[in-house]
């Protein structure tokens, strides 16, 4: 692969994701675990590119501030980009019900028969689905992802609103 050709695949990528511990906090090992998790898949792969055409690679940076996940994106050099407050509210309902199904799996893989476990969890992965459509319908004429990329930005917000 010549130069050009990863700088071209390196501007349309994130390359570091930060948590803001103030307002996000670190919360149990169990958690900060799932969190650094949703991160690393993130990162190992993405589609992630400002819609105001600012190259990339990028470093987002997550805070939360008045039930808004503000994302403060910024070049890899740390040159700032821009925030964009990013409304939890629309997602509240879709976290809560994603959470429960998640329970119901875990629950059903212990003693339910292999049908049952496997129609929860296509239950829990088209919530899963809903959840990063509507992720990249809220981050529409800002910021660009493919839907990978919102599905592991959807589990991320997931991980920030487990209370383990």
């Amino acid at each position: 692969m010549s130069d050009g050709e990863q700088n071209s695949s390196d501007s349309c990528r994130l390359v570091d994701v930060i948590l803001d511990e103030d307002t996000i906090g670190s919360n149990t090992p169990e958690i900060q675990h799932e969190r650094e998790v949703a991160i690393y898949d993130l990162l190992e792969d993405n589609y992630f590119e400002l819609a105001n055409g600012k190259n990339g690679p990028y470093r987002l940076k997550l805070s939360i501030d008045d039930n808004k996940l503000v994302l403060a994106v910024e070049h890899a050099d740390q040159t700032k980009y821009m925030n964009y407050a990013l409304s939890l509210t629309p997602f509240r309902k879709l976290v809560k019900d994603y959470f429960l199904v998640c329970e119901s799996y875990f629950e059903a893989i212990k003693t339910a028969s292999p049908a049952k476990i496997e129609a929860i969890d296509m239950g829990r992965r088209g919530l899963h689905d809903d959840g990063s459509r509507l992720l990249m319908e809220r981050l529409k004429d800002k910021i660009n992802v493919d839907f990978d990329t919102a599905r592991r930005l959807f589990t991320l917000i997931c991980a920030l609103h487990w209370r383990g």
